[in-house]
């Protein structure tokens, strides 16, 4: 069933697809479902394999680092237990993965980044403010403190978003940085009520959840001038579903994975990595 769901899929994008729309694939987390997430082992494959795009995850330590990681406590991919925020970026510094890598620090992430010297380079900074962890003053300090350090290291030519769907974090970001670099991110289909409540945000773009999501509503958002990333992006019926919707942006947990599929089955999708 899951091979004729993807069969149709692909009939289905190659008709879409006449149009010659290209789309911006991203590497989420490093790539999560075939590496490291969110380690710079992750983020050194997915570039090795040719991603350009990547998305990350940034919290605050409790001594007021800037540390990438997506989970509220450190449980699931760690050999430490609780939130990271509860701990100092020197414990953090013993702190390792359970594939054995260490936790990523911003500032590795951008050195990496800048290093590279490629002139097309995409990143989504996600702000991970659990409204729990970040009470406003903490959410501010984080906000600053992103902000300042990616700006500080942005190679020219990159471009680099802020993205949540803490709509506190954007609010932050666009009124005291008067950044218009924002992505919102909702975990709700295109619909109307999500491409107004993003124009109402005065943000020009928009995560959504792909479930739910109809052609006419990528359409819409276009229409009413948002640009358009959809998630989640853990299979390939996933990726093809995407290109059929009409998204900009699809997120990929299987970067290595996508590529193949794309240059074997669907050599006619206009992809950017």
């Amino acid at each position: 069933m899951k091979k004729i769901f993807i069969a149709l899929l692909i009939m289905m994008s190659a008709q879409a697809f006449a149009q010659n729309q290209e789309i911006r694939v991203f590497s989420h987390r490093g790539g999560r479902l075939e590496f490291d997430e969110n380690t710079m082992s992750a983020f050194q494959a997915s570039y090795d394999a040719g991603y350009r795009g990547f998305e990350i995850d940034v919290r605050l330590t409790k001594d007021g680092k800037l540390m990438l990681f997506h989970d509220n406590s450190l449980d699931r991919c760690t050999d430490a237990t609780g939130p990271l925020e509860d701990k100092t970026f020197m414990e953090l510094m013993q702190v390792r993965t359970k594939a054995g890598n260490k936790l990523c620090t911003l500032d590795e992430f951008l050195d990496f980044i800048k290093d590279s010297h490629d002139m097309d380079v995409y990143v989504e900074f996600e702000v991970k403010t659990n409204p729990h962890l970040y009470p406003q003053a903490k959410l501010e300090e984080l906000c600053d403190k992103l902000f300042k350090a990616v700006n500080a290291k942005k190679p020219r030519g990159a471009q680099f978003l802020f993205t949540s769907s803490d709509y506190r974090a954007l609010r932050y970001l666009q009124t005291h940085h008067k950044t218009d670099d924002l992505l919102m991110i909702t975990s709700k289909p295109l619909n109307a009520e999500t491409i107004a409540m993003c124009k109402n945000m005065g943000i020009t773009r928009i995560g959504a959840k792909m479930d739910g999501t109809s052609r006419q509503s990528v359409k819409d958002a276009h229409k009413a001038g948002l640009v358009v990333s959809l998630w989640p992006g853990k299979s390939i019926a996933d990726f093809m579903l995407g290109a059929y919707l009409g998204a900009d942006f699809l997120c990929t947990d299987i970067p290595v994975e996508y590529m193949k599929f794309a240059a074997e089955k669907a050599p006619w999708l206009k992809i950017k990595y």
